[in-house]
């Protein structure tokens, strides 16, 4: 429930702050006056798109404020839990839209994006504009009013057709997809069949090509190992002996000088380094071995293999992964048929579990079909169409291709006058039937989903007279145990409100100024016997305390 709305510099609102309660509260003034602000204010805080127009002449900024009480079970408070952004039983919306059309807008203190601000207002503010009844005309609002109250199963049929939905894709792909003929199947296994059976491991093939490189320098190779052993180990020039003698020489004064004692540790550890130098080049000579005969083998493998690489435009090191394509390309051919095989069989089954699910869902909506036409027609008589009746037209095809609506087509039907047979309401109904019949479908779906506060701007245009009266009873039982706010002219809707608001403008600044008012007992009286006449008189007083009363004692 909405209990109070902060809005500065928004339109031609410099700064106004409202509280709000339970129950059916009329917003009223002067053509002009700013009434629709209010609503358009709420509208921006449950994710409505704003743009520069929204900020007040002259201002950098709009900035908006919304806050609602929130009960245990609310839907609005189990998204606020959903999302981590509850603050007790609180909610409170904020919206700054900048005079370049940027906007930011927070919950409970939370940056949030316009997403989110949408998915909330839908589940705290129900909006209905002066047009709103010309979605009655739209099929898919004809399908929302009779699934409000069947949402699981209209879940199940759209789990039950994607589950088909996702096979026939499967299999239409399948279908694109060129299968191979028997020759390419043959081509792919004689290649594959070569492959394996010439193919070298790449580490394999590595290692060769090193093995190669050493025999075919293997000349080069013994000349730079010998010369190196002659400086190691030869008798005049030995390394390692002459390092050692060397050591030995100055260990004696290595107890003198700390410089000497290292000096005499590098030198042992390089006469070391020398020996070990020594000893590890006579282990590749002796481990080199420069046959000829493995020289030619070595060229014949490797040769092998940059011939089937040429045959696959690749590099040797590379056909492993060659092999593992032509595998898995046969192996998709394999799957291809033996998926295609039973794919129909899976598919029938999915069809016949949607088609289940679809005639289930056409019960539930044929039952809330006939409900929701009764009652429709029940109100009409009430709203100046005695005789009128209202139909939801839904027809079953379970022979039409699968859909996540189901298998039902609808469409809502109307007369208007007793006598006449219903036809289709979009070429049938006249404005302001339309509009009625807005309102009577709104009051019998109101169980079903709704938010906890309506929102009403002048949704009773067009009316007047009795129905005016039909329409204002009608409006403070649709607010029921929750909140139903309305902007409207007519003194006979208004005289039904719990609390009637005034909104006044100002024109005696710079710029206009709007303030809105809670009316109590003469100023209401007032406000009413003007919105009866124009101006106000003992006789427009009169008759609007009277009409004050009447609705007063309707209303209790």
């Amino acid at each position: 429930m909405l209990v109070f709305l902060q809005i500065r510099d928004f339109a031609i609102v410099d700064r106004l702050e409202l509280e709000l309660a339970k129950g059916f509260s009329c917003i009223t003034g002067e053509t002009g006056a700013g009434k629709s602000i209010l609503v358009g204010a709420l509208g921006l805080l449950s994710g409505n798109r704003a743009d520069s127009g929204a900020v007040r002449q002259g201002r950098d900024k709009a900035e908006l404020v919304a806050v609602f009480e929130l009960e245990d079970g609310d839907p609005a408070l189990d998204w606020l839990r959903g999302a981590e952004l509850d603050d007790g039983n609180d909610c409170l919306l904020r919206r700054v839209v900048h005079s370049n059309g940027r906007s930011r807008a927070w919950i409970n203190g939370t940056p949030v994006t316009l997403k989110q601000l949408s998915e909330l207002g839908a589940l705290l503010v129900e909006i209905h504009g002066q047009n709103e009844h010309l979605r009655l005309t739209r099929r898919s609002e004809a399908f929302r009013l009779l699934d409000g109250a069947h949402e699981n199963h209209l879940a199940e049929l759209k789990s039950r057709y994607f589950a088909w939905h996702e096979l026939e894709v499967e299999k239409q792909g399948l279908l694109a997809r060129d299968a191979l003929s028997p020759g390419d199947l043959e081509l792919l296994r004689y290649q594959l069949e070569e492959l394996e059976s010439e193919l070298l491991p790449r580490d394999e093939f590595l290692a060769l090509e090193t093995e190669h490189r050493k025999l075919a320098r293997g000349s080069d190779i013994v000349e730079a190992l010998d010369a190196a052993l002659e400086v190691l180990q030869s008798e005049q020039t030995a390394a390692a002996p002459a390092l050692h003698r060397a050591a030995r020489s100055l260990e004696e004064h290595g107890a003198l000088d700390p410089d000497i004692a290292s000096a005499v540790a590098l030198i042992r550890e390089a006469a070391i380094n020398c020996d070990e130098a020594a000893s590890a080049i006579q282990s590749a000579l002796s481990r080199l071995d420069l046959s000829p005969e493995r020289l030619a083998e070595l060229e014949r493998r490797l040769a092998a293999q940059h011939d089937l690489a040429r045959k696959h435009r690749t590099d040797p090191e590379r056909l492993e992964q060659v092999a593992a394509s032509l595998q898995d390309r046969l192996a998709l051919a394999a799957d291809h048929d033996q998926r295609l095989a039973v794919i129909d069989a899976e598919l029938e089954s999915a069809l016949r579990a949607y088609r289940s699910a679809a005639t289930t869902l056409y019960r539930a909506r044929s039952e809330r079909a006939a409900t929701l036409s009764a009652a429709v027609t029940e109100l009409m008589q009430q709203l100046g169409m005695s005789g009128g009746r209202f139909e939801m037209a839904l027809q079953n095809d379970p022979a039409r291709a699968p859909s996540a609506r189901g298998d039902d087509s609808v469409e809502l039907r109307v007369s208007a006058n007793r006598g006449v047979e219903p036809g289709p309401l979009r070429k049938v109904a006249s404005g302001g039937e339309l509009s009625r019949l807005g309102l009577a479908v709104k009051i019998v779906a109101r169980q079903h989903g709704a938010a906890a506060t309506q929102v009403f701007d002048e949704v009773d245009a067009g009316i007047g007279g009795d129905t005016a009266t039909v329409v204002g009873a009608l409006l403070k039982q649709l607010a029921g145990e929750g909140q139903a706010l309305c902007v409207t002219h007519l003194a006979q809707v208004a005289a039904f409100a719990d609390r009637q608001i005034r909104v006044n403008k100002s024109d005696r600044l710079e710029s206009p100024v709007v303030r809105a008012e809670h009316l109590e007992d003469k100023d209401r009286i007032d406000e009413v016997a003007r919105m009866l006449g124009g101006s106000i008189s003992a006789e427009s007083r009169a008759h609007a305390e009277k009409l004050l009363q009447e609705a007063t004692a309707v209303r209790h």
